[in-house]
């Protein structure tokens, strides 16, 4: 993203939606699902004058937020405030999508109940709050090919941004490690950063815990705990 901030405190966006708005690309006109006050939209029409959105809130009280701040900043022009269901506000002009701030499968369900509106869309940028491997799942089987991934940590929490275009689901994975990657994400174990280190030697301590539970139970599940050992193999390796 180019160019300076004249109205909008930069300190309103987040570090996690500053990264959405980097993978957003020309010409823009996406719609941001579930807008938090349009933030995302005014952020992006202020620095690109080009640049088109929607604000989609499903609920009166967001919506009447985003509005407000849409017209405090004075870009009715530029972004169009909606009420609706998920991608039902999506107009066929829209050529980008952006849902961050829920979880995975939230967004799949959004996704799936929407993916007609998605003819015009040839890009999804996903942030799941927990569970980006079923938004993995999601794109992978629906032609979008995961072009990147970003992990990152802000405030005490561990993020995952995901970038889709439409194209080969499987030009980034490896077939023969597929549901490992499906679960850590390709781009994300070839870079390997702090955070990402960070998340999975915590998952590791979280689940070894949860064996130790599962077994001193009355009646085991051996078969997820079976299943959890798997795991913690695996990111014993990629760590």
């Amino acid at each position: 993203m180019r160019g300076k901030i004249s109205i909008m405190n930069t300190d309103q966006l987040s570090k996690r939606l500053k990264t959405v708005a980097d993978f957003l690309k020309p010409p823009i006109h996406f719609a941001d699902i579930g807008s938090d006050h349009a933030y995302l939209p005014c952020y992006v029409c202020q620095q690109q004058k080009e640049a088109l959105a929607v604000a989609g809130e499903l609920n009166r009280g967001p919506y009447l937020s985003a509005l407000e701040e849409v017209k405090r900043q004075n870009l009715e022009g530029q972004i169009r405030v909606v009420q609706g269901d998920g991608l039902e506000v999506i107009d066929n002009q829209v050529n980008q999508v952006v849902i961050a701030g829920m979880g995975g499968p939230l967004i799949t369900e959004i996704l799936e109940n929407g993916k007609d509106k998605l003819l015009n869309i040839n890009r999804i940028i996903a942030q799941p709050n927990i569970d980006a491997r079923s938004v993995r799942k999601w794109l992978a089987a629906h032609q979008f090919n995961l072009v990147n991934e970003v992990i990152l940590e802000e405030n005490g929490h561990i993020y995952e941004v995901l970038v889709a275009d439409k194209g080969d689901p499987f030009e980034n994975y490896n077939s023969e490690d597929f549901k490992r990657e499906l679960w850590l994400g390709p781009h994300l174990l070839k870079k390997k950063n702090k955070v990402f280190y960070k998340k999975w030697t915590e998952e590791i301590v979280k689940k070894e815990r949860i064996i130790e539970q599962m077994k001193s139970a009355s009646e085991p599940n051996f078969e997820k705990v079976k299943q959890f050992e798997k795991e913690i193999n695996w990111l014993k390796e990629v760590l």
